[in-house]
């Protein structure tokens, strides 16, 4: 993933004061367990206090901030940290795995995240002229950038609307749109316009993505997917993987091992039926595949996860 380069150390000195903020605004909300949904629809709060991972999950189009901690997370073979002076864009659902090593009581990782409405982002670009920078088409799915005051100051006041719930049907739509703004203005902003604006590569595999994401069950052709994108073969899959890190069909598998995974975890599927379930035709490649990503079998991964103290905090991905 392409991380543009910021000066951490100074942004933590920026924003440490709006940041210790958020905290209080926080302690005085029923963050009971790992997460809580905010009264704002989309955004989620997060705090662990307790190292966790790997855990794997697929990331809807969000922003992540990090307000006290730092986590890991990969796509495909590729891995990036971002902590309190960055923030996490996903610019398309992306299956990654996650990683927070260093949480506790004392120091707990705290996180937000806010679900991005795409519609709102393109009426953003039209209505400012915020139009794509004429840069190579061939953006990563997410990405780090830098987490400024404004940004953090944005989910303060948004974090703060729990505490008045009658101001939220008027004011958290000014503030969410101040937030995709100054995304689209800052330094990831050229990379969300072109996943946002149709025409684009960026936007012809976002589709593509999000095609996979609802039909993961189903058997892939790549030139069906091509056609749906309004590509050739061979270059939705430059360009897919230049974006997810992964090839279409690679995709597919992570999409259906962690949807598999999420079923055997629910306690109402074994691992043939969670196989059949997702659309493997075969268990003995299943288990195969399963192990492969898992690091163990799919029966002894899941009794692990719900036997360990940890299992509770499985699904946390802000």
């Amino acid at each position: 993933m392409t991380e543009t380069p910021f000066d951490r150390d100074h942004l933590r000195r920026q924003t440490a004061g709006v940041r210790e903020r958020i905290l209080e605004t926080l302690s005085a909300l029923p963050l009971d367990g790992v997460s809580f949904m905010h009264g704002i629809p989309g955004l989620s709060i997060y705090r662990i206090t307790e190292p966790v991972g790997p855990f794997y999950t697929v990331y809807e189009p969000s922003l992540s901030l990090i307000i006290k901690g730092s986590k890991r997370v990969s796509v495909g073979d590729e891995t990036i940290v971002y902590d309190e002076s960055s923030f996490l864009l996903t610019a398309i659902g992306l299956p990654m795995r996650g990683e927070i090593s260093a949480s506790s009581l004392a120091e707990p990782y705290v996180a937000a995240m806010l679900r991005l409405n795409l519609e709102a982002i393109r009426r953003l670009i039209v209505d400012h002229d915020l139009r794509p920078v004429n840069m190579a088409d061939r953006d990563r799915g997410a990405a780090v950038g830098a987490a400024t005051p404004e940004l953090f100051d944005a989910f303060l006041r948004m974090i703060s609307l729990q505490n008045s719930p009658n101001d939220i049907p008027f004011l958290a739509n000014h503030i969410q749109n101040e937030i995709l703004y100054r995304l689209l203005t800052g330094d990831q902003g050229a990379r969300l316009r072109r996943f946002a604006l149709s025409g684009t590569n960026s936007n012809r595999v976002a589709k593509a993505v999000a095609w996979l994401k609802e039909n993961y069950t189903r058997p892939l052709r790549i030139e069906d997917l091509a056609d749906m994108a309004n590509m050739g073969a061979s270059t939705l899959h430059h360009h897919f993987r230049a974006m997810t890190a992964m090839s279409p069909l690679q995709f597919q598998k992570h999409l259906r091992l962690h949807h598999a995974r999420e079923l055997m975890l629910s306690g109402s599927f074994d691992a043939t039926t969670a196989a059949l379930a997702v659309g493997y035709e075969s268990p003995t490649q299943f288990n195969r595949e399963y192990r492969r990503m898992f690091g163990h079998p799919p029966l002894r991964d899941v009794k692990a996860i719900l036997q360990s103290a940890g299992s509770t905090t499985r699904n946390a991905v802000g």
